[in-house]
């Protein structure tokens, strides 16, 4: 049986017979030679990834990119149209991790930090040839021969010359704040790039009992009820915060080990789990502020830390609210958390790390010494992002503080390359002071003409109106 030729459309024949006008007369750079009365518009092509090829959200941009250049030609302008290849950043190093089997940033370590550098370098322009065979395809103009590229020394420079400038006008800080850090990749995200990562996970939450201390520092046998939703920042515990203005009430509760005395919110006592409690006191949380108390792990205690005769007790935050979950109460490890660090500072409070930066507790913590806190998901390997906490709430069951456990659906950050769960994790790094020029972008956005109009009130707008100071240390070799 003899094959049928394939006829190609009239829609496709229409694109090739266009596309070989453009290129037999040269359409573009005649456009850029023909007289421009206006001068110079300077148009970059913000550069996507060469590492892969162009997808929808590419050729939807691009169009956008495409209608506002010869809009200005229209007008009399020049506008070049310089094509652009973004060369680093995590894209490129997760691509090169895969093809030499490197797992970790230690395994980069290893193979070596240069060679690992000489291996992205040479991957970086694989598909060059197959972008340049679509962009025009897609009705484009683009100057793709005087490209530049971000590994460029050109291009460094003039990077290191802008920060230079924010340093000069003093934008420039370095700092210790709590930030998005992905373990596996080694390195802190932006607020942009950890938004990318959000999605919906079931996880644990646990109330604990936090046993109050008497005058002599022994323990009463009342407990303050705090809840979370990350159990394995539990054995990094360093304080408890309520609100000052909030009733609570000290309740008697049967559960399945006996009668038990507890505090929480007089408006959350359905975090009980029974209707079989007895109310014996209501005070206001300002009466519990000042109070110490006995923390669920001892692993700190032994550890030498500034400010460690402040730890352990019982702290005023505005930020506790009396929602649909929750106790009223909540536990601090500074070191995991922006409010909780912030709490922290106001009161000398420690900030210390259980956990290293590869996302393990730390050797100290010496019943779950090594584990991953927060892993990546492996069906092969049989490792669920639930794994440290499991072992967490047996911990807390053995040593009598679990109160009660929930399974909740939340959610929570991932890294937008590794998909590996994020940690809240208290860095240095080095910060543009954004909220320092905020007003002004403000006041700037208002001067645009924005089409729809909604975008730049609402969607952009209310980014700025939010905008926090932005975390530009990455810490990464190629990337």
């Amino acid at each position: 049986m003899q094959k049928e030729e394939t006829q190609k459309s009239d829609v496709a024949l229409r694109e090739e017979a266009v596309l070989a006008f453009w290129r037999e007369h040269d359409i573009f750079n005649k456009s850029l030679e023909q007289d421009a009365p206006n001068g110079d518009y300077v148009f970059y092509d913000g550069p996507p990834f060469a590492t892969g090829l162009p997808h929808y959200g590419h050729i939807l941009a691009g169009t956008i990119k495409d209608a506002i250049p010869r809009f200005w030609t229209m007008n009399g302008y020049r506008v070049r149209r310089k094509w652009g290849w973004d060369c680093h950043g995590l894209p490129l190093e997760n691509l090169i991790e895969k093809e030499l089997g490197l797992a970790t940033k230690r395994d980069i370590e290893e193979y070596g930090v240069k060679n690992f550098n000489e291996k992205a370098r040479a991957a970086v322009m694989r598909y060059a040839d197959d972008w340049e065979e679509i962009i025009p395809r897609m009705g484009r103009f683009a100057d793709m021969e005087n490209d530049y590229k971000t590994m460029d020394s050109t291009y460094t420079e003039s990077v290191w010359w802008v920060f230079k400038s924010l340093f000069d006008k003093g934008l420039v800080y370095e700092g210790f704040k709590s930030m998005h850090l992905c373990p596996r990749c080694g390195t802190t995200l932006s607020n942009f790039e950890v938004n990318q990562g959000y999605k919906d996970i079931k996880d644990i939450a646990v109330t604990v009992k936090l046993p109050l201390l008497d005058e002599h520092g022994e323990p009463t046998d009342t407990s303050l009820l705090v809840w979370t939703t990350t159990p394995w920042t539990l054995p990094g515990n360093l304080a408890a915060a309520v609100h000052s203005e909030h009733a609570y009430t000290k309740v008697k509760v049967t559960t399945e080990t006996g009668e038990e005395l507890v505090i929480l919110a007089k408006d959350r006592l359905t975090q009980l789990g029974t209707d079989a409690y007895e109310i014996l006191a209501e005070m206001p949380g300002a009466d519990l502020v000042g109070r110490s108390y006995q923390p669920p792990f001892p692993y700190l205690k032994e550890q030498e830390m500034e400010g460690k005769e402040n730890a352990w007790k019982i702290y005023h935050a505005d930020y506790v609210e009396l929602g649909e979950e929750g106790t009223g109460a909540v536990h601090l490890a500074p070191a995991y958390g922006e409010e909780d660090m912030a709490l922290a500072k106001e009161h000398d409070v420690p900030i210390f790390h259980h956990v290293d930066e590869g996302g393990h507790f730390k050797d100290f913590v010496t019943d779950f010494a090594g584990q991953l806190v927060k892993p990546k998901d492996d069906d092969e390997a049989e490792v669920t992002h639930l794994d440290a906490d499991i072992m967490i709430v047996k911990a807390l069951s053995a040593n009598g503080t679990l109160f009660r456990k929930e399974n909740i659906t939340h959610s929570y950050p991932h890294c937008w390359r590794c998909d590996t769960p994020l940690l809240n994790y208290a860095t240095t790094s080095w910060f543009v002071e954004v909220t320092k020029i905020k007003d002004k972008l403000v006041a700037e956005n208002n001067k645009i003409a924005w089409v729809p109009e909604h975008v730049g009130t609402n969607r952009f707008g209310k980014w700025l109106d939010g905008a926090r100071d932005w975390a530009v240390s990455r810490q990464r070799y190629w990337g």
